[in-house]
């Protein structure tokens, strides 16, 4: 049965076959073996060795090992150890950060309390949560965390704080009384106490419906299970270019294979150079400097607060289109604050700074009725002494609101008790909807309580507006009581209506000078009516930039929470979502159908009252329709819909174990503008690394072309494997790296999103680095061609002329290639790539010229002339991508 709210205490327990004495022990005994422990199960998760093996099944790695396989057949083991390395460095990095996101079920469980009171036989007793079972009463009060469903039985001014389920950022008041209304979301379940909330004020007693993962919680947790990982836009097209180098290096090898035997060559000779060919098509680098970029992208996150998980995350942030946002504690700052407080005669909003007040009554006025919030509450604020200049707050969220607005006109709890103390009190209850505190004048009061001075005792009262208005027969207008006509009345209801409609919690405040003759039944009656509060859950300053920022980049901003639909739509409109946001409910969502939906998440920017199951649907469907979806939340409800976002983004600060485990990054500052710099540096990654691949792949080409057309000279095998290994891990390694962290280029956050559909490289890209590649080989094959003597095949010089070259033509390649922003002689723009260039050519170098190397690569020193001439050649590369530059530049202008 899901809908226990509807259903009657009486009907609760029949139901329940339970009583108020609560069950038996052979009772729960038994339902013990039907129902299973009340805690979160855990799910089979994949074993170390399982998460380890899967980083060599990538069709790139794959590629590797079978080269290195090849390499050790054929007796090169130098070859075969220096790429099994490189694969045993890319595969246990991807594990390391693959094996931390393992832990979301663990995390869950731990939110399951240790001990509960529960009823068997009349008798109340302490028991481990484990042990509650569906039909137990339990029993709870403030600071208890609820440890399983229940419907409530008793409620004695009970408020729960269901933040972390619900996204409703104000603690709950609690009923007993059915509810009529069907189908409601989870946040307009008064009558319900769920697993994981805790409990913030009053106490009360519920009969428990669910256990384990039967409860809302336990649901979330089969969410998060049930959701599959998929692989980033990056992975995806490393996997398609794996493959198409796979077949490239297959046909070419087996082309120049061929060619030898029919040249008449041994086929040891061709099968080594077929080796080669394969070696020369893949850049052995590229897995090594994806990881390495990424891992020094995430490194410049971590500086502007956002710790990165999962390594692709990094570069997923790039292609986003859509980022889905929680409101509590994400777009918002998760405490109540007073914004607006309305007088009979006057409004008064107050800014970051305080109220703005425009003259001395006004003043006088606000006052009094700060003094009556700070008096007429149980929250308590007072300076922190082990953190100088800041306040400790206790209590409620919206009476520690009460006090920080007081706390902006130096109206402090403390001070006013010395001369103005309570004396007597009426507790809140969810009846009447409001309370009462007595205070009597002991000594000199302030000046706008100085009318009070010398009365017996004072009674201040606060609620629901509604209800302090019920009980009200005079306005204080101008330090003055005026009684409460017609005029008056409507007034005071427009203000409440408009208030309520912002979204706004509002509440009401009176008064009344007692007589020695009232008795305490009496003392909320004739009151004075002093005015209204309006408080929020404001947004956070930097928020508004942030979102406008988003839609700049062409990335839509889209709040998805569990609030009330008027909060929502409110922040919504100072944050500028959308220019007419259109508040979704989850009562709407749950009435439509998979295509529906995917209609309306087209165009709507504002969901309200959403379940855990409501938020991963609309994330499925923006996806559906083509969007790469970030999700950020903090709470246990936003952790399935973490997980299924293409990048999941929990808060750092006020985040849930649950809702980290389950993201690929947190922000550690709750900073949703954060978010925004993360997208950037994503963008700037995802450039880099295309740049880096068209860098590769175009030094390959160069290096198959030379390969494929030597043998027709005479020249067999044009480079050893060995040779083709350190230039690839030179040239695609560290030259790579260096493209990998160039600087972000100028009005990189004006571009809209790239389309998560397209291939990392255009049909453009690859005829522009097949030309490239085609002019490297060109230009080394020429050195060959005259340094080559086929009267004295052992001199090596031509060899290594070849081997020079290119190595000095990619270094001018990577040059040319740093971002159109820069002067590819900047210096001081990237100094690691500055580093890496030098690093490089005195590496280069020194294969060359040191005797040790020549037993390994089999190269042979050149004079100084034939280096210079190698340098200059391999310069010509350099010429020719700059004049593109160029001509790129000039048609982009005009």
């Amino acid at each position: 049965m899901e809908s226990w709210y509807t259903s009657t205490i009486d009907a609760l327990l029949g139901e329940l076959n339970s009583s108020a004495k609560g069950l038996s022990e052979e009772e729960a005994r038994l339902r013990m073996q039907k129902y299973g422990a009340n805690k979160l199960a855990d799910k089979k998760r994949r074993s170390p060795f399982k998460i380890l093996l899967q980083q060599f099944t990538e069709v790139m790695v794959l590629i590797l090992i079978a080269a290195a396989v090849l390499s050790a057949f054929l007796g090169k083991t130098t070859e075969a150890i220096a790429i099994l390395a490189i694969v045993l460095l890319f595969g246990f990095l991807g594990f390391f950060q693959e094996y931390r996101a393992e832990n979301a079920m663990a995390a869950l469980n731990q939110m399951v309390v240790p001990t509960v009171r529960v009823r068997r036989n009349g008798v109340v007793r302490e028991l481990p949560a484990n042990e509650l079972v569906p039909g137990d009463i339990v029993e709870f009060e403030a600071g208890n965390v609820i440890p399983a469903d229940l419907r409530l039985l008793e409620s004695f001014n009970l408020k729960i704080q269901e933040a972390a389920l619900t996204g409703e950022s104000e603690p709950i008041e609690k009923i007993t009384e059915p509810l009529t209304k069907e189908d409601l979301p989870l946040g307009d379940r008064l009558n319900m106490a769920y697993m994981g909330t805790i409990v913030t004020y009053g106490r009360g007693t519920g009969i428990t419906v669910a256990t384990g993962m039967a409860t809302e919680l336990g649901k979330i947790a089969n969410l998060i299970g049930a959701v599959g990982t998929s692989k980033t836009p990056l992975q995806e097209k490393l996997g398609k270019l794996g493959k198409l180098l796979a077949l490239v290096g297959i046909i070419a090898a087996a082309i120049i294979f061929a060619a030898g035997i029919m040249q008449g060559k041994a086929w040891t000779d061709m099968f080594l150079t077929a080796v080669s060919v394969a070696v020369a098509v893949i850049p052995e680098g590229l897995p090594a400097v994806v990881t390495i970029t990424l891992a020094i992208g995430s490194q410049r996150m971590l500086k502007r607060n956002a710790l990165i998980r999962k390594l692709p995350a990094v570069e997923t942030l790039g292609s986003v289109t859509v980022i889905c946002s929680d409101k509590t504690g994400t777009l918002t700052q998760n405490k109540m604050t007073v914004t607006v407080v309305d007088l009979p005669e006057h409004t008064v909003e107050f800014k970051e700074t305080g109220p703005e007040i425009d003259n001395a009554q006004t003043a006088s006025t606000l006052d009094f009725i700060l003094a009556a919030s700070v008096l007429c509450n149980d929250a308590t604020l007072e300076l922190d002494a082990d953190n100088a200049g800041s306040e400790k707050i206790l209590g409620d969220p919206t009476e520690t609101a009460l006090l920080v607005a007081g706390a902006q006109r130096n109206i402090y709890k403390q001070d006013l008790y010395q001369t103005f103390p309570r004396i007597n009190e009426i507790p809140f209850d969810s009846d009447r909807k409001r309370m009462s505190t007595i205070h009597q004048a002991t000594g000199n009061l302030p000046d706008y309580l100085r009318f009070v001075q010398n009365t017996s005792q004072v009674v201040f009262t606060k609620g629901a507006p509604d209800s302090v208005f019920s009980v009200s027969d005079s306005v204080w207008v101008n330090n003055t009581r005026v009684p409460m006509t017609e005029e008056w009345k409507e007034r005071i209801k427009q203000a409440n209506i408009r208030l309520a409609q912002q979204g706004i919690r509002v509440l009401g405040f009176a008064f009344r000078i007692l007589n020695e003759d009232d008795n305490d039944a009496d003392l909320e009656k004739e009151l004075t009516f002093i005015g209204l509060t309006g408080m929020i859950d404001p947004p956070r300053l930097e928020v508004k930039a942030a979102v406008a920022k988003c839609k700049a980049a062409g990335i839509r901003p889209v709040m998805i929470t569990g609030d009330h639909p008027l909060t929502a739509a409110a922040i919504a409109a100072a944050l500028e979502f959308d220019s007419q946001p259109e508040t979704v409910s989850g009562t709407m969502l749950q009435k439509m159908d998979e295509n529906s939906l995917q209609s309306l998440s087209a165009k709507t920017a504002v969901y309200a009252r959403v379940s855990p199951e409501d938020k991963l649907r609309i994330v499925d469907a923006l996806q559906k329709t083509g969007n790469v979806v970030a999700m950020t939340g903090d709470g246990v409800n936003d952790s399935p819909a973490l997980k299924q976002a293409d990048i999941g983004v929990a808060m750092g600060i006020t985040g849930t174990d649950v809702a980290k485990e389950a993201a690929d990054m947190v922000l550690l500052d709750d900073n949703f503008s954060t978010i925004v710099a993360a997208v950037e540096e994503g963008r700037v990654i995802f450039t880099n690394l295309r740049r880096f691949i068209k860098f590769s792949l175009a030094g390959n080409i160069g290096k198959v072309f030379v390969m494929l057309l030597a043998p027709f000279f005479g020249m067999t095998i044009a480079l050893q494997p060995l040779q083709l290994l350190w230039l690839n891990l030179l040239t695609d390694g560290l030259l790579g790296l260096g493209l990998g962290t160039e600087p972000a280029e100028e009005g990189i956050m004006q571009r809209p999103p790239r389309d998560p559909k397209k291939e990392a490289l255009s049909k453009k890209d690859f005829l522009q680095l097949g030309t490239v590649g085609i002019i490297i080989g060109a230009i080394a094959l020429s050195m060959a061609i005259i340094y080559y003597d086929p009267q004295n095949p052992n001199d090596l010089t031509w060899q290594t002329m070849i081997f020079a070259t290119i190595g000095f033509a990619q270094v001018f390649q990577a040059t040319a290639m740093r971002s159109f922003a820069h002067s590819p002689f900047s210096l001081f723009t990237n100094p690691l790539m500055t580093i890496v260039v030098a690093s490089t050519v005195l590496l280069q170098i020194a294969v060359i010229y040191l005797p040790f190397t020549k037993s390994f690569f089999g190269l042979v020193p050149l004079p100084a002339k034939d280096l210079l001439i190698s340098l200059a050649a391999g310069s010509i590369i350099f010429i020719i991508i700059t004049l593109d530059r160029r001509r790129y530049r000039h048609s982009t202008q005009n």
